[in-house]
């Protein structure tokens, strides 16, 4: 087999072979290449996309559940309908404490600020949160640092700034680090620059630390919501469930009311759309091998007509002395060839769309399509795919070449 791939006349008989009927040649090749352009661009796509959802969740605990407290919807113990539920440190604790799976519970409130600095000012949310929140929603820090829990110890009065707000109340290039800004009236010290991301929040959030803000707006034990992270393993949908089981529990709420508490699980959204993101890889490789297929059983009808045409010839090769296998080895290699030189244009032309897409949708941070490519295993595998595709389908036209005998053939019209 390997002297027949090094033989010049073999490669000189399929040249001559196919440049005899080139319209037809082209046009067969085109099912192929169609099909191989098609998987490469909506791999490439699906990638994109993939790529896109990952950024925007990348800093953050996907398996995580948000709880707050909103106003009961059925009397119980003595209360009427309507009571306003508060959650507490308590009930956060008394979660991380007993409810199986859980590998973070941080508590959390916010409030409106007017925010002055100089004779800049803006309207800003201000949040207060624990160190354990750059665990489960991580801050891009620009400069500076978070809350530690010495802050938290010492109830100082220190704040990160989002890059919106240092926009809004630095004059540009200025070092902010160290600098006060006035929260409500009260002097507070930057001591970090964040990034914002779309998952974190609005971009003009400022944070300080929870006892800080618990203080400042006499909030005691109460908190605004909680976010729950669990452990991978566990469901974080049965988490939920069990967490405001317990809540109802604490909080004197009837079992079956469905208001009290309202939730937002990330991890059940989470899981539907990496369930899109897997359907959507599924059906792209059914949709791109069917093509593939269809094209090359195009190459196989193709080379059935080539072989009845060359009839004769093969006649007067078995009557030289050409042995069967010769005759299907040749007709195996000009579908392969003819495969792969489809395959790889696609692949080539998938590849500058690609480029194409990237370059339009790719770039910038509202990218819809981020580096949406093709990984080099997945460009051999298909590769692969079509080289077997192709040896399969040229045995049927190689069987039908041998299978009539010498005498019959040179007898041909």
């Amino acid at each position: 087999m390997f002297r027949f791939l090094v033989d010049r006349d073999s490669w000189q008989e399929i040249y001559d072979s196919l440049r005899k009927n080139k319209f037809r040649t082209v046009v067969t090749m085109i099912g192929v290449w169609w099909g191989i352009l098609l998987l490469i661009c909506l791999l490439g796509a699906a990638r994109g996309m993939e790529n896109s959802f990952n950024r925007l969740f990348g800093d953050f605990a996907t398996n995580s559940v948000f709880i707050w407290g909103q106003t009961t919807s059925k009397p119980f113990k003595g209360f009427q309908e309507g009571k306003r539920v508060r959650l507490t440190l308590q009930d956060a604790k008394a979660i991380e404490r007993e409810v199986e799976g859980i590998e973070f519970v941080v508590p959390r409130n916010q409030n409106g600020a007017v925010v002055i600095k100089g004779f800049q000012s803006g309207n800003f949310n201000v949040n207060g949160d624990y160190p354990l929140l750059d665990k489960v929603q991580k801050k891009k820090l620009i400069h500076g640092r978070f809350i530690n829990q010495n802050d938290i110890n010492e109830k100082k009065k220190i704040t990160i700034i989002s890059e919106d707000a240092y926009k809004q109340l630095f004059e540009k290039d200025e070092d902010a680090i160290g600098q006060f800004i006035q929260i409500n009236g009260i002097n507070f010290k930057v001591a970090g620059i964040y990034e914002a991301s779309m998952m974190g929040g609005p971009s003009s959030d400022l944070h300080i630390p929870f006892t800080t803000f618990q203080q400042i707006y006499n909030q005691g034990e109460d908190i605004g919501w909680m976010m729950i992270t669990g452990k991978p393993e566990f469901d974080i949908k049965q988490i939920e469930l069990d967490a405001k089981l317990l809540l109802k529990n604490l909080n004197k709420v009837h079992p079956k009311d469905k208001r009290a508490f309202g939730s937002f699980n990330l991890g059940k959204e989470f899981k539907k759309f990496t369930g899109f993101l897997a359907g959507m890889q599924f059906l792209t490789w059914f949709v791109g091998i069917a093509t593939l297929i269809a094209g090359v059983f195009a190459i196989g009808n193709i080379l059935l007509i080539t072989v009845k045409e060359r009839t004769k010839e093969i006649g007067v090769r078995r009557a030289l002395g050409a042995t069967p296998f010769e005759i299907k080895r040749q007709i195996v290699m000009e579908a392969v060839l003819l495969t792969l030189v489809a395959g790889l244009l696609g692949i080539i032309s998938g590849g500058l769309i690609l480029m194409a897409i990237d370059a339009a949708f790719g770039q910038g941070e509202d990218a819809t399509l981020v580096n949406a490519s093709v990984s080099i295993p997945i460009v051999w595998l298909a590769l692969g795919i079509l080289i077997v595709l192709g040896t399969l389908i040229g045995l049927i036209p190689a069987h039908k070449a041998t299978s009539v005998k010498p005498i019959d053939a040179l007898r041909e019209e």
